[in-house]
């Protein structure tokens, strides 16, 4: 059989020569601006030439700090193609955090969306690896400040390409070769990378695509609320161009008016987001009325959610819900809930599609004798899974290849997984992860402060919500709002508790520590 590299470039390549016109959406200015697939291949060919010329090569990384528009689709495959590494910042992170993972990295470009001024500059100011910043071409309303940098040379995307873009061959690299580079977020210690291949990416796409899972077509018109820096935004830049169908990116904003206005005009048959999304979007319709006739299903990712939150998205717009669980480990899609479903229970994240294999096991990581309806560790393994960190020699996984995803779970008898708790203590938040350990940190250090713990309570619309929960000194008398003072401006603003208990006890474990398994009972 031929040779055939299982390279990323090679999806947008087929989506130009057989899905030319089909349009790639963004909707983050006044009106919509749209670009055919082969009109994107050719100015992510150009813009690969002016990478180029600015001396990236195969086993390069650029860090991308911008949203789901067109100009960071065309980043993406401008670095793709070329065989260097496209590292996604999350903007929605402290800058000292995008700092660390910069550094670790080595990213040499920093490719941004305007508005990202002032992280750019501290960005560029502490990582001396930066030599070239590049600000995307977005369509905005307001005046937005520019960037000053003391060292780096500063570039707009069209003046990059006018000047320095041209055709260069893309491929020519194996398909092992590094392709994407995201960091978890929220853990304790240092940011843990996860760098995915070609391959991985490939395979990950394909798997997408099947029937079973995100059934993606031609006739499709596909709205990605997930962001391009979430999780390698869930593959949906591959998937997309890999089945040709039309790609609406909705910006920096989505807000259930700005959703609405873009499933309606657009023709969106299948969106793709975490809850809090179309939880707005409900918000949104029933204050201002109206129906969205074209859109068929609305798949959610992130954060578990309620049933009566399933059943609403269902009821008020007339979809199909497709569940899924998964991780940036996973590259990140692990379960999903079949197209036809019969169950409705929104507890279960659907079944493994072929490609990745799903494993309880006990403490010790030994498989259960019963796989299922047993409750254990999740382990997974597949050709899009982990096998070490960034920079790390010593494996994520075990001498049987399987990765601990640190979540508890239960397959039921059909295959079905059911996430039923994590080893881990972080929050989830609209999809995001909180780190409790931060908060307790600043808490702590406040002088009435004897013991604290943080932990997640159920939200409705979020999924979950940060609570801080204190033990006062002897003598001392805290109030709500000095907490809420020592937290301001030293985490981000959706991190900040929704509410602060007092305990006249703390409840401890038999080990000392605080027993936060009880807290989450009794508060959660």
């Amino acid at each position: 059989m031929q040779p055939f590299p299982l390279l990323l470039h090679k999806f947008i390549d087929h989506a130009a020569k057989w899905h030319g016109d089909t349009a790639i959406v963004t909707g983050s200015g006044p009106s919509p601006a749209r670009i055919g697939y082969a009109g994107l291949r050719e100015r992510s060919m150009r813009l690969s030439g002016a990478f180029a010329a600015l001396g990236l090569k195969t086993g390069d990384r650029i860090a991308t700090l911008a949203w789901n528009t067109q100009g960071h689709m065309e980043s993406w495959y401008a670095a793709l193609g070329l065989g260097v590494t496209c590292h996604t910042l999350n903007p929605r992170i402290a800058p000292a955090q995008m700092i660390e993972m910069v550094t670790q990295a080595q990213d040499r470009v920093l490719v941004a969306s305007a508005d990202q001024a002032d992280t750019v500059e501290a960005i560029a100011a502490a990582c001396p690896t930066i030599a070239h910043v590049v600000i995307l071409d977005e369509p905005s309303t307001a005046e937005l400040k520019r960037p000053v940098l003391a060292r780096a040379r500063l570039w707009e995307q069209q003046e990059l390409m006018d000047e320095r873009g041209g055709h260069v061959a893309w491929g020519g690299f194996d398909e092992e070769t590094e392709a994407g580079l995201c960091f978890t977020s929220g853990t304790t210690g240092a940011p843990k990378g996860v760098l995915y291949t070609h391959r991985s990416n490939y395979l990950q796409t394909l798997t997408v695509l099947q029937a079973d899972v995100m059934a993606l077509t031609a006739r499709d018109v596909v709205l990605a609320a997930v962001p391009m820096f979430h999780a390698n935004g869930w593959g949906l830049a591959f998937a997309a161009p890999a089945a040709g169908a039309t790609f609406v990116l909705p910006g920096r904003l989505t807000d259930g008016a700005r959703m609405a206005a873009l499933i309606r005009g657009e023709g969106v048959t299948v969106a793709i987001g975490v809850a809090t999304v179309w939880l707005g979007l409900i918000d949104h319709l029933e204050a201002s009325g109206g129906d969205l006739p074209t859109l068929n299903r609305v798949i959610l990712g992130g954060a578990p959610v309620p049933q009566a939150l399933m059943d609403r998205i269902e009821q008020r717009l007339g979809v199909t819900v497709q569940t899924s669980w998964g991780m940036t480990e996973l590259s990140p899609l692990g379960t999903i809930s079949p197209v036809g479903a019969n169950n409705r229970d929104a507890r279960r994240s659907g079944r493994a599609p072929v490609g990745v294999d799903l494993c309880v096991a006990d403490a010790e990581g030994v498989p259960l004798a019963r796989q299922r309806g047993a409750e254990g560790r999740l382990l997974v393994k597949g050709a899009s899974v982990i096998d070490r960190y960034f920079g790390q020699d010593e494996p994520a996984t075990d001498a049987a290849g399987w990765f601990d995803t640190g979540d508890l779970a239960v397959i039921d008898a059909n295959g079905n997984l059911q996430i039923t708790g994590r080893s881990k203590d972080l929050i989830k938040s609209g999809g995001e992860w909180i780190n409790p350990g931060e908060i307790e940190a600043i808490v702590g250090a406040l002088p009435a402060v004897g013991l604290v713990a943080v932990i997640g309570r159920t939200d409705p619309k979020w999924g979950e919500r940060p609570v801080v929960v204190v033990e006062e000194r002897a003598g001392e008398r805290l109030g709500e709002n000095d907490v809420r003072q020592a937290l301001d401006g030293r985490i981000p603003r959706w991190w900040m508790p929704d509410a602060v208990v007092l305990l006249d006890a703390m409840p401890l474990a038999h080990t000392g520590k605080i027993d936060k398994a009880r807290l989450r009972r009794e508060l959660g």
